[in-house]
Parts: C-alpha cells; structure tokens; sequence
C-alpha cells in the first residue's frame, strides 16, 4: 500500500472542495478555478492538459496519458468539475472547508463528486511520478456544468470536440462501486451500468382571463393544478430491466430471500439506505417540481404553467411519453425543457472483469453487482459518439451512513478510510484495464 497515494488522495479531496465552484443554473457557474487547479496538479508531475472554455468560465479540462499499448481503444477516466450550491447556514461545518472530522471529509462535492476526481487525479500523479504507463491509452476528461444538463461540459465537448474521444471505446465515471451492506451483514458493490433517461417538461394550461370575483370555469390555474395532481400522483406501473433483475437476483442470492420476478419490491428493505433510489428504478417516474401563475389576488390569469422531472427506463420512453399525454389530456401543451436518453449496457467484459477484481482484491468477502441509476451522468453525452459508459468510482462505506441522502445534501461527507480503499481500487483497476 503506498502512503503517499494516500496522503495525496485526501489532501486533494479537501483542497478541491475548498474551491467553491458553485453551478447555480440556467448558465450560472465558474469552473475556472477548479479547471486551473487540476491543470495545476497534473503539471506538478509533467502531465500537460489543455483547457477547453465553452462560455466565459465554463472550463472543461482534457489530458492525454500514453498507455504501453497505444493499438488499443482508449478509456476515458472522467470527472465533473460543479457542484451544487450550499447553504451554510444548515451545515454542521463551513461547506467549503474541507474539515476532517469523524473519520470523514467534510463538505460540498465530498462525494459528487470531488472524491472520484481526487482519485483519478492521485493515481495518475504516482503513476508519472514513478514513471508507470497504464495499459492503454487514458484520456482524463473533467468537465463543466454536469449539474445543470451538461450544456457546458460534456455535451459541448462531446459535439464541438468530438476529436479528443476519437481513439476512445469506453469510459468510467461517478456513482459506482460504492458498498451497500444487506440486511444480513454481507456487502454488495453497486456498480453503475444503466442510467434512467430525462424528459423535464413545461405544461401550460389557457383558460380565460377575468376578475377573481366571478364564476370562471375556463380557470388556467384550476386546469393546471388538475393535471399537476394527476402527474404526481399516478401509480406507475413495474417495469423491470435486464439490470434490475441481475442486481436483485444477487441481492436474494447474498441474502437467502425469495426471489420473485412478478414483484421486485419485497427486496428493496434489504438495501438500506438505497432503497429508496432503487426502487425509483423499478418504475417510470414523475414528479412535479415548478409551478408558476397570476400575478394579482384578484385576477384570474390567462394561463399556467409546471414543470415536470420525468424520468424513463431504457426501453420505456415511447410508454412514458403517451403516458404523461394521457393522464393531462389534450388541452394541456408540452414543451420539452430538458430530454436526455437512457442507458444500458451488459454487465459483462473485459473491463467490468477489471472493476470486479479490483473489488475483490481490496475486499475479498464483497459482491460486486450491477445497479441502474435514477439520475444521469456525463456518460449521456459520450455515449452519442460511440463510448460505452460505466459508473465506477469505489467507495467501502460503513454499514449505517445514508449514502445516498448526502448527494446533493445537507453535511456531505465522505469516509477518509472509504477514500484511500478507493484510490487503492481504482488503480488496481486501472492496472488492468
């Protein structure tokens, strides 16, 4: 085991989260500093990386590190620079300082996702230090704006400067790998190898404008709020992919329970924590989240509007679209906002035999397994110019932390002993690669 892996690890975790590079939306974030930084860093042990800005501040950062077989595909290694807001007022500690406290680092991309670029950023370092090649070609990507569509990272890369992903087949990123401890003690490695698809949508009621006085039956607010109830609260029915039935195989498997294909659910309380984004992936989802309308208490307004988070599993898009049409009927408009595609690759090959190894070799009684996410990563965009994209940033975390509650939380952290038996699997499956 390297200690200066270590060190370095969590030292650059705490400095990156001392750079507050804050994406508040609709085009307001600044990634330059952080781009800086790890230009910095690579450059510190001979790395040369470029900068791409795609707006005023919005910096996106590429490297390219030779492997001893230049004859085979890339793999891209890659990261996001953003991270969402924080309110200090609701934090334990200053969100952006980086403290060490209770075994754990503390702060605002703790875990999304400063952790996994300190992790590539450490291995890569002791690699040039020592003058060790990766077995292919590595293309280290750290992109902009992930938090808010990826307008200004990876979707603008992927389309404006496809050429720096030309020689590459895959690619490995945030939210997986991490450990979830079942319901009988054993550990499961969840292992990100589909992602639900995105369709934000604006709905937009007409009625007739008028004195709030008056018997109005054309109310856009009233036709508005109809469909918004309906949206929020239809039962969506199960729908299981091929991801979702080998996870929960192995989770009845690990855990001696019935498995039954009919109905999944019964298995979701032996995963703790993520049961509840589990169970988000067994199912279309939509949840309204915006509503805007009027302007005066006493005037009834021409129209109103919501905005929706729609989400769809691979496969299911088509049923999702004709769903939502349905349930508001036809004098409700739709204007897409958002819309990004699902994914689901086979949990199979030579590079999920890597990750599977570097699982079991740093902990031997671990079940690595695939999961599909209900959130989405900068895989998206890659995957449009033929990249093959998987979650795999490893993480053994204590049985009781509420891991996933943290990701965009109040009091994020991340274990400093979770963090080094990460580097140590990342590099073991970089190794082999």
């Amino acid at each position: 085991m390297s200690k200066d892996l270590e060190s370095d690890v969590v030292t650059l975790c705490q400095e990156m989260i001392r750079i507050p590079s804050v994406n508040f939306g609709e085009g307001k974030g600044d990634e330059r500093a952080m781009a800086e930084y790890v230009v910095a860093k690579l450059a510190e042990v001979g790395i040369s990386s470029k900068i791409y800005e795609s707006a005023p501040g919005r910096c996106n950062v590429i490297a390219n590190i030779e492997g001893s077989d230049t004859s085979r595909p890339g793999l891209v290694l890659h990261g996001h620079l953003d991270v969402v807001p924080a309110d200090a007022d609701d934090w334990t500690v200053d969100p952006f300082s980086g403290e060490i406290r209770d075994g754990m680092i503390w702060g605002r991309g703790a875990l999304d996702m400063k952790n996994m670029n300190a992790m590539i950023l450490a291995v890569v370092r002791k690699w040039a230090t020592a003058g060790i090649k990766p077995p292919r070609n590595l293309v280290l990507a750290f992109f902009a704006d992930e938090e808010a569509g990826s307008v200004f990272g990876s979707r603008w890369m992927s389309t404006e400067h496809p050429e720096v992903f030309a020689q590459c087949s895959e690619a490995v990123s945030e939210v997986g790998g991490f450990s979830v401890t079942v319901g009988n003690g054993k550990r499961l490695y969840l292992i990100q190898t589909a992602e639900k698809g995105i369709q934000w949508m604006k709905l937009t009621a007409s009625g007739r404008a008028g004195h709030g006085s008056m018997i109005n039956g054309e109310n856009s607010v009233t036709a508005i709020a109809d469909a918004v109830t309906k949206i929020g609260k239809h039962d969506w029915p199960q729908r299981y992919t091929k991801t979702a039935k080998i996870l929960f195989k192995k989770v009845a498997e690990a855990t001696g329970k019935t498995y039954d294909e009919k109905d999944l659910r019964p298995l979701l309380v032996e995963l703790g924590g993520v049961a509840r984004m589990i169970g988000a992936t067994l199912q279309n989802t939509s949840n309204p989240t915006m509503l805007s309308s009027g302007y005066k208490a006493n005037v009834i307004p021409q129209t109103s509007t919501a905005v929706i988070d729609g989400r769809f599993l691979p496969g299911f898009e088509s049923e999702f679209d004709e769903t939502i049409r349905k349930i508001i009927g036809p004098d409700i408009t739709i204007e897409s906002v958002a819309q990004d595609i699902a994914l689901e690759v086979e949990f199979s090959g030579p590079l999920v035999d890597a990750m599977c190894k570097a699982i079991q070799d740093q902990d031997p009684e671990g079940i690595p397994v695939p999961y599909l996410m209900s959130g989405g990563t900068d895989n998206k965009a890659l995957s449009k110019i033929g990249i093959t994209g998987y979650g795999f940033s490893p993480l053994r975390l204590p049985a009781d932390l509420d891991f996933m509650s943290l990701f965009h939380g109040v009091d994020e952290r991340v274990p400093v002993d979770g963090l080094i038996f990460g580097v140590h699997a990342l590099e073991n499956f970089l190794s082999n690669s």
